[in-house]
């Protein structure tokens, strides 16, 4: 910056004193019919020529400042090269801030049980997973730990948060009573639209688990709760039943016994049933018997997620090329 300044000044004296005397010459010869007008417009000159040297000599600062800016606007799939393909529920398109992004994948693998209760979740290894700088996956996991199903340690990092029984079963506690009040408002709230909506997820739901993908079908049957918490219309009800699904989804991960029949989509499309024929007593008594089915299912031993960071986003990264060409023997 300081050479700009000093180029702008030996340029500045430079034009203005030439400039000057051109100016006053001809009003003082005739040239111009009037010399004081000549004084004026040597005067004009000076004081534009200087604003735009100075624009001109700030220019090259201006540029990065707008580059970096630039930067930080670019939507995260144009930076992240390391992904190989956007993970099932980004088919859809799903777009945000960078933390946004790597907020929703890590979301996703909790709600899909890949990720168990107790994993580290170094910044580094993120960082390097998903092509971004620490700072964002700090702000990501900020936003889990505010959700309960991440915690921060203090100069220990992160960790999926490994809930006791006696917190297991304060979740299940006011998750039980969230579900009540969504239930309710749903039945009075629904729309139409919504209630195709929910049907869909329990068709893919179903197809999920059909298919063996079970991950997949756990993750779809808890967003189906989300969403039916958006058919409620009250916003904190959304807040924290978001919170209280992951946190489900980590507890089952932990404690679920080994039996592991899946029949939540029949509950759920018996459920969306009475919400449409607006029966509030049907439905919060099937809803009641949904969360008894999941709670019935829970013990103390099993551990089924992988606490193996690259493992479980093995699906986002390239493989990486060799070092060297192989030399034939």
């Amino acid at each position: 910056m300081l050479l700009y300044t000093k180029i702008a000044n030996n340029v500045f004296d430079f034009v203005v004193s030439i400039f000057g005397i051109v100016c006053i010459t001809a009003g003082r010869a005739g040239t111009c019919s009037d010399f004081a007008l000549c004084v004026q417009c040597a005067i004009t000159f000076t004081v534009t020529f200087e604003r735009y040297l100075l624009l001109i000599c700030s220019l090259p600062i201006t540029v990065t400042a707008l580059r970096r800016i630039q930067f930080l606007r670019v939507p995260m799939n144009d930076q992240l090269q390391p992904l190989k393909k956007q993970p099932r529920a980004a088919k859809a398109g799903r777009s945000g801030t960078q933390d946004d992004i790597v907020y929703a994948h890590i979301f996703e693998a909790i709600l899909e049980q890949r990720l168990a209760p107790g994993t580290k979740l170094s910044e580094e290894a993120l960082g390097e997973i998903f092509g971004v700088s620490r700072t964002i996956i700090r702000r990501a996991l900020s936003r889990l730990a505010h959700e309960g199903v991440v915690l921060l340690r203090p100069n220990r990092g992160a960790v999926v948060a490994s809930p006791s029984v006696e917190e297991a079963r304060q979740v299940f506690f006011a998750r039980r009573m969230v579900e009540k009040a969504i239930t309710e408002l749903a039945v009075e709230h629904a729309t139409a639209e919504q209630l195709t909506e929910l049907r869909k997820m329990v068709s893919d739901e179903r197809d999920s688990f059909s298919r063996g993908d079970r991950g997949a079908g756990i993750r779809l049957s808890g967003e189906f709760h989300l969403k039916l918490a958006e058919a409620a219309k009250n916003a904190p009800l959304i807040s924290f039943q978001r919170s209280l699904v992951s946190q489900t989804s980590l507890i089952i991960a932990q404690y679920e016994s080994g039996n592991r029949s899946h029949c939540s989509y029949d509950e759920h499309t018996q459920l969306i049933d009475a919400i449409e024929a607006r029966d509030a007593a049907l439905a919060v008594n099937l809803m009641m018997h949904h969360m008894d089915h999941i709670d019935s299912k829970l013990n103390l031993d099993e551990e089924s997620a992988s606490d193996d960071l690259h493992a479980v986003f093995s699906h986002l990264m390239l493989p990486k090329k060799k070092a060297g060409r192989s030399t034939a023997v």
